[in-house]
């Protein structure tokens, strides 16, 4: 699977039913190359053209499921990592 297709998919989180967003870039691990997290933006400001406040930093080891459409993941949006 290529980045830009797992950018083209929604981040559903099943501890709430709800939507997180799409992917907009991976963290990866500098000794192993392997991806380490997603990275999804957090809510917008408003007005929305202002940006984003943060991004949520979802672990690798919280994804559930990777599906044709979408992506499961099991995380406490509260506890997030942000940047």
């Amino acid at each position: 699977m290529r980045l830009c297709e797992l950018r083209q998919k929604e981040v559903i989180n099943v501890c709430t039913c709800s939507s997180l967003g799409c992917v907009i870039d991976v963290e990866i691990e500098e000794k192993t190359g392997c991806i380490a997290a997603l990275i999804v933006p957090g809510p917008g400001r408003f007005p929305s053209f202002w940006g984003r406040d943060h991004e949520c930093i979802i672990p690798w080891k919280c994804i559930c499921q990777i599906g044709e459409e979408i992506i499961l993941v099991e995380i406490d949006e509260e506890k997030c990592r942000k940047k």
